[in-house]
């Protein structure tokens, strides 16, 4: 189950820092205006590169033996995924968020969901 989880979260983490860094305003729609600043778009694409890192520490994990590195990573893609859903039903609770947020809030819960099977299938067998 793991090996699918971090192949499937690495490509759909490499897809968003490619979109922000190469057509930010674009995937942005619908919250980025159409008159966006340098500075903003700027702003963007440095967001692109957090998650092609994040997207290479998942693809080149996927195949690792069970390990403490590995346990952090699947903890660290449940922190992020996790938060990134609590951002996503806040938005969509409060009418703030773009139409499309619900489509990612289904998405990020969904990962968030299958992260924290992982992490509870990956504990120590003593605790």
């Amino acid at each position: 189950m793991l090996k699918p989880l971090l192949t499937i979260a690495a490509l759909y983490l490499a897809a968003i820092g490619l979109a922000l860094l190469l057509a930010p305003a674009q995937f942005g729609t619908g919250a980025v205006p159409d008159d966006a600043s340098s500075e903003l778009i700027a702003l963007l694409r440095l967001l692109g590169g957090p998650f092609l890192g994040i997207a290479v520490l998942n693809w080149m994990s996927r195949a690792a033996e069970p390990a403490t590195i590995r346990n952090t990573v699947i903890l660290a893609d449940l922190v992020g995924f996790g938060v990134v859903a609590l951002n996503d039903v806040w938005g969509v609770l409060s009418g703030e968020a773009r139409d499309l947020a619900a489509l990612f809030l289904v998405v990020h819960l969904g990962f968030t969901g299958a992260f924290a099977l992982a992490w509870w299938r990956a504990r120590p067998a003593s605790a």
